[in-house]
This record gives C-alpha cells, sequence and structure tokens, in this order.
C-alpha cells in the first residue's frame, strides 16, 4: 500500500502549532520568523506538498505564472523561458507557457486564457500593438520582456548599443562597407537595432548597406547570402545568430571564406559557437532577462494585492535594462586589400 500524504495537520501537530498557523506560515502570511523557519523545516523533514488549489482557495492567488513566446524553436525565446523558469521555480511558482508561432492573434488568445488560471503575465517580445498589449495590462499584472510601451513594465537588453558595438569592431578592424540583414519589419527589436546602426554610422567612415528582411532563422541567413555577396560589403551584420550561421552555410557552398573574405557578426550569443568558424556576436544576458522579469512581476503582484487587495494592472513606469556586449571570435578579421 501507497504512504498516506502528509496532511497540514500532520504537520501542525509535530511543530506544534495550529493548522491555521501553518497555513500562515507556508503561504506568507503574517507570522514570526521564527515560527516561520521552524514550520517549514517540520514540512521539509515530512515531505509535505500543499495542495496547490487548496491554497489558491485560502490566498485568493493562483499560485501560477504565465509566459507567451513567439517561438520557442528560437534558442533566444528558449533560453529566456529557461531564465523565467528557474526563477520561479525558485519562488516555488509553476510557469504555463504558450508558443503563438509568431502571430499576434494567438497572442491575444493565450493572453486571454493564462489570464483566469495565473497571477500574472510575462510577455516576450509580443508582436501585439501597443494598444492592445495596454488593454491586457489593464486585466492582468503584466511585464514584458524585450519590447517597451509607454507605461508598461518591462526588462529588455541595450540592443541598439550591442549593434553599435559591433559596427564599431568592424570599422576598427579596417571595413568600411558592411552589409546589414535585417529580421521581420515591424519588431520592436529590429527598431531597436537600426537605432545602434544609425548611432554607428553618424560617427562616419564606414558605410552601413541595409539588405531586404529576412525571417531570423537559419533559412533566412541562406536567402540572404547571395544578396550580401553580390553587394561587395567585406562585412556583414546579421539579425540574430541563426541568420549569421545561414550566411555561414551559403557562403562556405560558394567558396567564399569567412572572415579571410567576408566577415560575418552575430547578434543574441545562442548558437555562435555550433558552426564553423565560431561567430563573433553581441551577448544579450535572455536568462538573466528571463529571472528579473520574474523578480520584477512577483513585486507587481505583491504590490497590486497590497494596494487593492485584488490583482490589478502593474505599476507604470517600471523599466528595467540589460547591457550587452561583443564577444569577438573567429568570424571577423581585417578585410583584404581589393
Amino acid at each position: 500500500m501507497p504512504a498516506t500524504p502528509t496532511t497540514l495537520h500532520d504537520v501542525a501537530r509535530e511543530a506544534g502549532v495550529s493548522p491555521a498557523t501553518v497555513s500562515r506560515a507556508l503561504t506568507g502570511g503574517t507570522v514570526s520568523p521564527t515560527t516561520r523557519a521552524a514550520v517549514r523545516a517540520v514540512a521539509d523533514r515530512l515531505g509535505y506538498r500543499p495542495n496547490r488549489a487548496a491554497r489558491g482557495l485560502i490566498t485568493g492567488r493562483a499560485g501560477a505564472l504565465g509566459l507567451v513566446v513567439p517561438d520557442l524553436t528560437n534558442p533566444f525565446f528558449a533560453d529566456v523561458a529557461k531564465g523565467v523558469a528557474a526563477r520561479a521555480r525558485a519562488a516555488d511558482l509553476p510557469v504555463f507557457v504558450t508558443d503563438t508561432d509568431e502571430e499576434a492573434g494567438l497572442e491575444v488568445e493565450a493572453v486571454a486564457s493564462l489570464r483566469r488560471s495565473t497571477d500574472g503575465l510575462l510577455l516576450c517580445s509580443p508582436r501585439a500593438s501597443d494598444a492592445e498589449l495596454l488593454e491586457v495590462a489593464d486585466r492582468a499584472t503584466t511585464v514584458l520582456l524585450h519590447r517597451r510601451v509607454d507605461g508598461l513594465p518591462s526588462v529588455a537588453a541595450d540592443l541598439a548599443d550591442g549593434t553599435r558595438q559591433a559596427v564599431e569592431h568592424l570599422r576598427a578592424l579596417g571595413h568600411r562597407r558592411i552589409a546589414y540583414v535585417p529580421g521581420r519589419p515591424s519588431s520592436w527589436a529590429g527598431a531597436q537595432r537600426d537605432a545602434g546602426l544609425a548611432a554607428a554610422a553618424a560617427d562616419g567612415g564606414v558605410e552601413v548597406v541595409r539588405c531586404a528582411a529576412v525571417a531570423p532563422t537559419f533559412a533566412g541567413g541562406v536567402q540572404a547570402a547571395d544578396l550580401v555577396l553580390a553587394d561587395g560589403a567585406t562585412a556583414v551584420l546579421a539579425y540574430n545568430d541563426l541568420v549569421a550561421v545561414g550566411l555561414l552555410s551559403r557562403a562556405a557552398a560558394r567558396g567564399v571564406r569567412v572572415p579571410d573574405d567576408l566577415s560575418v557578426v552575430g547578434h543574441d550569443d545562442t548558437v555562435a559557437t555550433m558552426g564553423h568558424p565560431a561567430l563573433t556576436t553581441v551577448d544579450v544576458p535572455q536568462r538573466r532577462a528571463g529571472g528579473t522579469a520574474v523578480d520584477l512581476l512577483l513585486r507587481l503582484v505583491a504590490a497590486a494585492r497590497t494596494a487593492a487587495g485584488a490583482p490589478s494592472a502593474a505599476t507604470p513606469g517600471t523599466e528595467v535594462t540589460l547591457a550587452t556586449h561583443l564577444v569577438v571570435r573567429a568570424s571577423t578579421a581585417e578585410p583584404r586589400t581589393r
């Protein structure tokens, strides 16, 4: 016969306190630090696992977070999800994850579903409009990841500065004509990269040639490679590492040597070391961003409950910016004399 699960009353009896005190100690209620520590020690020793549904009835909380991402097959978003899950696990909270397949309409549906079963939402690189995101935040405590909307809490990396660093690196090597392969139009992250390109180009000494936009995938990089090579640029800056690896593959197929004939720079530092040569790329702290977003969301959930006694829209104006930095590897070098 399986062992009978440990109950809250078992913990109370062993700890010498009332069941109500055990409940408060394990759900963040008002008890002394000494009592809380003693109750948690007994609960751990007895292997007590609280019933989340019952705890939700007591605390008025769902006891879970929601994460919406555009594409979990993209290693960038997978790493963000890893960071979210690790931090939530430390807070004893499960995370419900929804992949919207890059569709703004699916985001709206996902949010409507998750809002009913979570205490707060993390929206990573959402494709929805600013107005739609503001409406979401009116109905649920929400933090944006790698997206800014005026008045909404967010965590984002400094993509503009990372792109500027990449151009400065190529300029320092002696490159004067640099191709840039952008991702999907209307992307917030793409706009940040554009700002970094503009800032670097404004310093003079380098011409940045913008190529046609491609999907932010390996296939997109393969598609862009022939246009880049036809342009005559000595270096190329790709929207992300997946695009850059696609460029490497097509260049190798055409007998173009990297970095001897063409320098290649990626972005995000996700799959930068999986191809040959290893990519120079802009490191974006995806996992740290995910963990930071969870911390921010939990603070906002607690603040909203303290202020109103129920979930509400998150406090406006809370923005966290994480630094990016260039990682120089084997895919960039001085241009050949032509």
